[in-house]
């Protein structure tokens, strides 16, 4: 019987009968054979299958295997299952394919056992490559493996969580001539395994909360938190890190079948300072909740609208299997509202918001799900606590477990930031935010997201942090107190050239991928890894973290590593200037580079002693009558530009850290004088730049807004923020290419008759850095023929002013000349007369 048959006979048995014998099917200890027909027809729906001990298991195998056949290499489709078993022995052996989730129905782990197997191979990918095995989940059940050796040979999004292994735990898996396939995972916590845990070629892993008889082996970062019998050994020769103790935890909470025979969802109790198991001496403490306080969300019927009063009236959701796409915000506004999801349920934005926005409250948990940017931008896809979050959260954290943020693979998504962290005291235990770089709209321009992670609270702490791909820094890191237990991070492979990827205002070769602020003064991460791979030009990265260098900002086993790439791309150093480059696949430290400890100290590195390179083409940009604006082109230094310092008369009046700068306050009808000069960290000083002189001109008027009641704006490229947005008054609306400058993109803005003007406003505050970097102003009178350009100019900052001679036209042209990542936005257009 093929596999669509049997999924066919089995969702058509669904009847009054079927139903009822489903839910009576609940209660343990039931006598009276079920069919296996009947474990889809529970409360859950059709793509959850719940399986009785007394089902046949050989009908139990064949259904599950007939999901891994469908499910092996169905990388990007829609289809999602979750196969629960409940409380019982099973004598049955299937493998685990794309958006599948295995999970007992124990309050522990020993309260299922599969006698037989559970694996995860890699045979559909050449070379038994499992580096593309992601999207699956093993959870809460105890596994005896016929042969000894359990297989989950996976890479990032596929966590193993309540595990009892009675055996061996491979993670890879073999090709036909017996060589061990490439791995690029992964995570276990809470989980025990009686054997010994063998990586072979697995390159990175997290462990926390688990316990074996012996670990094996390492290949580039393996990261053990709270374990029992961690390895030995001293980075980086083995790469391993190890911390004694788990300093703040809840784990994941779960669903399971009661004593009395009816679904509940378990929420495990927060602890400090764990080592092993939470189920080591029984039962995991903590509380149990009944299903019926939980809202069952359904792909097939249930909207933005039903899930937000569901929220609305004190209710968890439980999300079952399926795509869901939201026209609307989840608003989590409740304290300690459970969102979770069996199957890998996805969730994806179609109006440009974040699928889910948490309140700045106590005790929200969110775990299991994958959240797909949409169509349309979005700012963020998660959003937890709101701008400004200030509360503290310190006695009863929100916790956010196995979480995808994936921008691109299955359709050309696009967001700004994966996921922002605003709340204090946020606990992560597994997230992965990837911007694809296989799969439909996978390219720099079709599915843009400049940052995966960005956390502005304090006190964040993240077990198993994997952000990849993105077009500007990975991870953006605001908030003091940050701690993260293992770092994985592939930086860009198909940046375009090294104009379209510098950091610090054009400065800086490429995006540091760990990016902590330089206002933060503590932070402290523990087995970090950056990789390469720049597949489409020479491009190179200055650093692969970037960090203050302050006494509270330490860092613990760095590692980068030279994947592959064009030849003469590079990451440059390891941290802040310190470590070798790697740039080739041999010799070995052309390769990979390691730091063992970084610690901040306050003071300038030792041995930098390099000026950056003089300011050049020093102007002014536009002038007022109390204000002159500078602007000019960006230095270079071997670590980073920190600052230019502004002098008028050749005294110090200010800094700024862009190559521009408002000098204000100023008296009509006055000459002036400026030159500036360049600065790093380390204290070193360029010398003066060019002199440019200007005298303010007399006070008068600066101009009238006109009215613009009618008006219409048009762009290209389009994006999903359309051009209105520049005439509605608002600045919290905005206009965007959605795409990184080039040459050539328009703004056109037609006033629906011919106005007398002499300036334009272009505002991009909000966006600061979306202004033009160059741009030409056209009018005409047709909307067809438009002469020559009336302005030239190279934007400063997030506000352009242009002014020229009176001109009169209907319609008015902005084209931008720049190149840089960021897209062009604007929050507002205004012309003067």
């Amino acid at each position: 019987m093929g596999v669509n048959e049997v999924i066919r006979r089995l969702a058509s048995t669904i009847s009054v009968s079927a139903a009822v014998a489903g839910l009576c099917s609940v209660i343990p200890g039931v006598s009276l054979a079920a069919p296996v027909s009947q474990a889809n027809t529970t409360i859950f729906g059709p793509r959850v299958y719940v399986f009785d001990p007394s089902m046949p298991a050989a009908d139990i195998s064949s259904l599950a295997n007939s999901v891994f056949t469908r499910q092996e290499a169905n990388q990007f489709g829609e289809d999602r299952y979750a196969l629960l078993f409940k409380p019982g022995s099973y004598g049955v052996d299937f493998k685990v394919g794309f958006y599948t989730q295995v999970a007992g129905l124990g309050q522990s782990p020993d309260d299922v056992n599969i006698n037989g197997g559970v694996n995860v191979n890699a045979q559909w990918m050449p070379n038994a490559n499992a580096t593309c095995n992601f999207w699956r989940a093993l959870e809460n059940f105890a596994v005896t493996p016929s042969n000894g050796q359990t297989r989950i040979a996976v890479s990032q999004a596929a966590p193993l969580r309540r595990l009892h292994i009675k055996g061996e735990l491979h993670l890879f898996d073999f090709d036909a001539n017996w060589n061990a396939g490439w791995a690029s995972g992964g995570f276990l916590a809470d989980s025990v395994v009686d054997g010994q845990v063998v990586p072979a070629s697995q390159q990175q892993w997290l462990s926390r909360n688990s316990k074996w008889s012996r670990w094996g082996n390492a290949v580039w970062n393996m990261v053990f938190v709270g374990v029992n019998n961690a390895p030995t050994g001293q980075f980086p020769e083995p790469p391993y890190t190890v911390v004694e103790k788990t300093p703040i935890i809840r784990e994941k909470p779960y669903l399971y079948v009661t004593s009395a025979g009816q679904y509940a969802v378990f929420v495990p109790a927060l602890q400090t300072n764990t080592q092993g198991v939470s189920w080591a001496n029984g039962p995991t403490p903590g509380q149990s909740i009944s299903i019926d306080q939980f809202y069952i969300a359904r792909p097939e019927t249930d909207s933005a609208a039903s899930l937000n009063s569901a929220l609305s009236q004190g209710k968890h959701l439980l999300f079952t299997p399926g795509i869901y796409r939201l026209n609307d915000s989840l608003r989590v506004n409740n304290a300690n509202t459970i969102v979770l999801g069996i199957g890998l349920p996805t969730l994806i934005p179609t109006s440009g918001q974040p699928s889910i926005a948490v309140a700045d409250v106590d005790g929200v948990k969110i775990g299991g799900l994958l959240l797909e940017a949409g169509t349309v931008n979005s700012p963020s896809i998660l959003e937890v606590g709101p701008a400004g979050s200030s509360k503290d959260h310190s006695a009863n954290p929100t916790f956010l477990y196995d979480l995808t943020v994936r921008t691109g693979g299955a359709f050309a998504g696009r967001n700004d930031v994966g996921i922002k962290i605003n709340s204090h005291n946020v606990v992560g235990d597994q997230l992965w935010l990837w911007r694809a770089d296989h799969g439909e709209g996978a390219a720099w321009t079709t599915n843009p997201t400049k940052n995966g992670l960005v956390v502005n609270g304090n006190n964040v702490t993240i077990y198993g942090l994997f952000n990849e791909h993105h077009n500007e820094y990975q991870t953006l890191w605001n908030g003091n107190g940050g701690r993260v237990y293992f770092y994985q991070s592939e930086i860009p492979y198909d940046v375009p050239n090294q104009g379209s990827w510098l950091s610090k205002n054009g400065t800086v070769n490429g995006y540091a991928s760990y990016k902590v602020a330089d206002t933060v003064t503590t932070h402290e991460a523990w087995g970090l890894g950056v990789y390469s791979f720049f597949r489409d030009a020479a491009v190179k990265s200055e650093n692969a973290i970037e960090a203050p260098n302050v006494e509270g900002v330490k860092f613990h086993h760095l590692t980068t590593i030279w994947l592959n790439g064009t030849a003469g791309s590079e990451i440059t150093h390891v941290i802040n200037g310190q470590g070798g480059r790697v740039y080739a696949n041999s010799p070995a430290e052309a390769m990979r580079q390691t730091i063992s400890e970084y610690a901040g100290t306050g003071t300038p590195p030792t041995g930098d002693t390099q000026a950056p390179t003089v300011p050049a083409s020093l102007k002014v940009a536009s002038s007022t009558s109390s204000q002159i604006t500078l602007s000019w082109t960006a230095s270079t230094d071997n670590v980073g530009v920190a600052a230019y310092d502004v002098y008028r008369f050749g005294a110090l009046i200010g800094s700024s850290t862009t190559t521009s700068y408002t000098d204000s306050g100023l008296s009509a009808s006055t000459a002036y004088s400026y030159t500036v000069k360049a600065r790093d960290a380390a204290g070193n000083a360029s010398a003066a730049s060019n002199t440019v002189s200007v005298t303010t001109p007399p006070g008068g008027s600066t101009g009238t807004a006109l009215p613009r009641t009618g008006w219409t704006a048009t762009s290209s490229p389009t994006s999903g923020e359309p051009a209105s947005a520049l005439l509605d008054g608002s600045l919290s609306t905005r206009w965007t290419t959605g795409a990184p400058m080039v040459n050539g993109q328009s703004l056109t803005v037609d006033m629906q008759s011919a106005k007398t003007f002499t300036k334009i406003v272009m505002d991009s505050t909000g966006s600061n850095s979306d202004y033009a970097r160059g741009y030409q102003v056209f009018v005409s009178n047709d909307g067809t023929n438009w002469g020559s350009a009336i302005a030239t100019g190279t934007g400063t900052g997030p506000v352009i002013t242009v002014t020229f001679t009176a001109r009169s036209a209907r319609y008015i042209k902005v084209v931008q000349t720049g190149t840089n990542s960021s897209w062009w936005s604007m929050r507002e257009f205004n012309v003067y007369n």
